[in-house]
């Protein structure tokens, strides 16, 4: 068996493990990061783009909320690329009780958060499709955020400083000896080889199955609560300014632009598995009235996919019963010692937290780690940049578009939602080096657009066959398997103009091209899973 030599293991490749990764190979450490999958394919790839200001919490949580307020501005600073400076309000509905107005403005000066009540008139100015019937508004410095852009950078960064990032390696196991975990094994799940790592210590950052990890060192009762929340994209930018309820976190209270779609959220439910986390009907519904009472008319706009996602909230077992509502555990972040905890020495997890303090989180974390090892090092990512932010703007909504009509007529446009021109396809997929078009869209939004792929994707796969040599199998089951990748999210809110546009898809994928009849392809997609009918 092949075998590494480390001194830090870290198992997550969310935005935590990534953050974790970069903040160790700056201070020097010889780091290699695994997932079982792609970055940031879980938990921070569900999520709904919104960069916290904090104002969330600040009634009933103020720790987020501190937190949320300090790295929002540093998260800007050192991520600038990957963060659209929306802005945020926050609105009183006729549904809301406007005393509660009075209570978020005295938590927003406790939490020293920039906060502002401005005329109702004004709000409806900035943005015209809001409730007119809102009684009060608040601005806040809410934002929006490119995770998969933020998490590949942080990787990029942490690979220039000698890390070794391993997407697609699941730990199988664990290493423990000497009263402390020394590494893990881990497979390929590409090539079904398995590896030993042998690390100086290890970093469990896996959020939501953080208890699935340390279990394999025989700990139990860590306290880990995946809490599932569901998120709708619908087609266009209903509002150009993130949009909350002025009232205590609800369903559906949260209206973000991102990129060129809104994405409405989210529920809080505990969620037995974090891999079994289905959408309901009635939380779809939930999203789309909780819409109407902040846009009139959304549940007119055309719904273009629904996601889950499980949030690793922290409650450990050992300080009480858990709550019975997971809005009732904090969104604060916990660094669990298992030395401390358990006797388990050269072991540290990561729980809680918001994608927002994801900088924070991993400081948090090398410091603890450092202290154990009596091997103080100083943190240098609040102040330093990864690749690709090197010159400071922030992301704008118009960017894209003006670089592309700079080339327009000199290459071909292979996604025109997402405007994704055919050379940066190419480069990432020789660069990633990958047969899973779903990791090309991660990186690069392949397929995220109005159409959902509908008609650029077929156009990726022959770009694919071209690029990795593949032959005619390998391509269709990258097809097939991405097809069934985007059904899961546009099966549950199929009505309206999106049932018309799935329709559509399904004469392309199925009448035109004939992917049901493609080699190998009846083995990786079901006819009834590529079926809009």
């Amino acid at each position: 068996m092949a075998r590494l030599q480390a001194d830090v293991l870290i198992i997550g490749g969310g935005a935590t493990g990534a953050a974790t990764a970069w903040d160790a190979a700056l201070r020097g450490f010889d780091v290699v990061l695994v997932d079982r999958a792609d970055l940031a394919e879980g938990t921070s790839g569900r999520f709904h783009g919104l960069l916290h200001s904090g104002g969330r919490y600040v009634v009933k949580d103020r720790v987020a909320a501190e937190e949320c307020v300090a790295e929002n501005a540093i998260v800007r600073r050192i991520l600038p690329d990957a963060v659209e400076d929306t802005g945020g309000l926050f609105v009183t509905t006729p549904d809301d009780d406007p005393a509660y107005g009075d209570r978020f403005m005295e938590g927003c000066r406790a939490a020293g958060l920039p906060a502002e009540e401005i005329p109702v008139a004004e709000a409806l100015r900035m943005e015209p499709r809001l409730n007119p019937g809102i009684q009060r508004a608040f601005t806040v410095p809410d934002g929006a955020i490119d995770v998969w852009k933020s998490v590949w950078s942080l990787a990029a960064g942490a690979a220039a400083h000698g890390a070794r990032i391993l997407t697609y390696h699941k730990v199988l196991d664990l290493h423990v000896g000497d009263g402390g975990v020394t590494g893990a094994r881990v497979r390929n799940e590409l090539t079904g080889e398995e590896l030993d790592i042998e690390a100086g210590f290890t970093l469990n950052a896996s959020g939501a199955w953080a208890a699935q990890i340390v279990h394999m060192a025989g700990i139990e009762g860590i306290g880990v609560i995946p809490g599932k929340g569901i998120m709708i994209a619908m087609n266009h930018r209903l509002v150009n300014t993130v949009v909350n309820r002025c009232t205590m976190p609800a369903d559906g209270d949260i209206l973000v632009p991102i990129r060129t779609v809104s994405a409405i959220g989210t529920t809080d439910i505990r969620a037995a598995d974090p891999d079994e986390i289905p959408v309901t009907q009635q939380e779809v519904d939930q999203m789309l009235d909780g819409g109407e009472r902040l846009v009139p008319g959304l549940r007119q706009a055309r719904a273009l996919r629904v996601w889950a996602g499980v949030r690793p909230l922290f409650q450990d077992d050992r300080s009480g019963p858990a709550a019975a509502d997971t809005r009732d555990v904090s969104r604060g972040h916990a660094v669990v010692d298992h030395a401390e905890r358990d006797g388990v020495r050269r072991l540290l997890t990561m729980s809680g937290g918001k994608l927002t303090t994801m900088r924070l989180m991993a400081q948090d974390l090398v410091d603890a780690m450092c202290r154990q090892l009596g091997d103080e090092r100083p943190c240098r990512t609040e102040h330093e940049r990864p690749p690709g932010h090197e010159d400071g703007r922030h992301m704008q909504i118009g960017d894209r578009l003006r670089r592309r009509e700079a080339t327009l007529r000199d290459e071909q446009l292979i996604c025109e939602c997402e405007l994704i021109g055919r050379s940066r396809l190419e480069q990432t997929m020789q660069t990633r080096g990958t047969l899973n078009l779903d990791d090309v869209r991660r990186q690069l939004r392949l397929g995220m657009g109005p159409c959902q792929g509908g008609f650029c994707i077929y156009r990726a796969t022959g770009i694919l066959h071209g690029v990795e040599r593949l032959d005619g199998e390998e391509a269709s089951a990258s097809l097939t398997s991405f097809l069934q990748e985007r059904w899961k999210g546009v099966w549950p809110i199929l009505y309206g103009d999106q049932l018309r546009q799935a329709r559509l898809d399904d004469w392309i994928f199925q009448g035109l091209l004939d992917v049901e009849h493609l080699p190998e392809a009846a083995a990786v997609v079901p006819d009834e899973e590529l079926s809009a009918s």
